[in-house]
C-alpha cells in the first residue's frame, strides 16, 4: 500500500485545515520544498499536494512551487485544488506530476471528467469529497446534493485512473477515517481508491491494508504534530 504524506500549501507556506475551514487553520515554519525533501530523504516515493490558493481561485497558483517539488526529489506527485480546465491539467502534466486530482469541476460538469480521462490517459484521479453521505464542491463551501455512490456509478466507466475518497467530517480531527464508507466506495470504484481524512495513528495505515481496491492512504495532519512518526510511517509504504 502506497503512503501519500501530504503537503497543503497557502500562501506559498505549508498549512492545515480543519474540515476545510479556511478560518481555522495551523500555518507552519517548513516551505513546502522543505517539507517534500523530509519527506524524500525519509524513504516516500508518492506525494499528496493539495493547492489551497488554487481551489480558492481556480488557478495554478502554486505551479511553481510544484516544480520546483517535482523537479528536485523525484517524487510520484498527486495535485488538486481548482483544477477546472484542460488547460490547467496541460500544465501540470508538462511539470511531470503523476495525478492531476479533479473535484468541484467533475462533479458539477460529468462531461468535462470524460474529457479529462479521454485526453490524459491515466493522468486522472477523481477527488470525491464528502459529508454524511453527500459529495461537496467549491472547496467543500457547498453541498452538491448528489450522493457520493450514485455519482461514482454515474462516472465509473470515463476511465479515471485513481479515486480520492475524503470524509470531510474526518478531515484534519486526527478521529481515524471513516472506514465504513470508504469501504462501500471502493466496493463500487472501477479503479483503486485513497483513504483520505482523519488519520490519526499507524494503526489506522495499518488497519487500511485490510481492505479490498484500497491503493494508499493519505497522512497529514498526524505529522505536522508528530502524532505518526515518519520513520515508523514508511515502514508501511510499499
Amino acid at each position: 500500500m502506497k503512503i501519500f504524506p501530504a503537503i497543503d500549501i497557502k500562501d506559498k507556506k505549508c498549512v492545515r485545515l480543519v474540515k476545510g475551514d479556511f478560518d481555522n487553520k495551523t500555518e507552519y515554519e517548513i516551505s513546502p520544498v522543505e517539507q517534500a525533501e523530509k519527506y524524500k530523504d525519509h524513504g516516500f516515493k508518492n506525494l499528496h499536494i493539495v493547492d489551497l490558493d488554487g481551489a480558492l481561485t481556480g488557478k495554478t497558483v502554486n505551479l511553481d512551487i510544484i516544480q520546483d517539488i517535482v523537479g528536485k526529489f523525484d517524487l510520484k506527485v498527486e495535485i488538486g485544488g481548482g483544477i477546472r480546465n484542460l488547460e490547467s491539467i496541460q500544465k501540470y502534466t508538462d511539470v511531470g506530476v503523476e495525478k492531476v486530482i479533479l473535484g468541484s469541476a467533475a462533479i458539477n460538469d460529468k462531461n468535462f471528467l470524460k474529457e479529462a480521462c479521454n485526453k490524459f490517459p491515466n493522468k486522472i484521479a477523481l477527488g470525491l469529497d464528502a459529508k454524511d453521505g453527500l459529495l461537496s464542491v467549491a472547496g467543500w463551501k457547498e453541498n452538491s446534493n448528489q450522493l457520493t455512490l450514485d455519482y461514482l456509478k454515474e462516472v465509473n466507466d470515463y476511465g479515471v485512473s485513481r479515486l480520492i475518497f475524503t470524509d470531510i467530517n474526518r478531515d484534519g480531527m486526527k478521529k481515524s477515517p471513516n472506514f465504513e464508507e470508504t469501504s462501500k466506495v471502493a466496493d463500487t470504484s472501477n479503479c483503486p481508491v485513497i483513504i483520505s481524512g482523519g488519520v490519526s495513528s499507524i494503526n489506522d495505515v495499518k488497519k487500511a491494508k485490510s481492505l479490498k481496491n484500497i491503493e494508499g492512504i493519505i497522512v497529514g495532519k498526524a505529522i505536522y504534530d508528530g502524532d505518526i512518526k515518519l520513520a515508523e510511517l514508511v515502514k508501511e509504504d510499499a
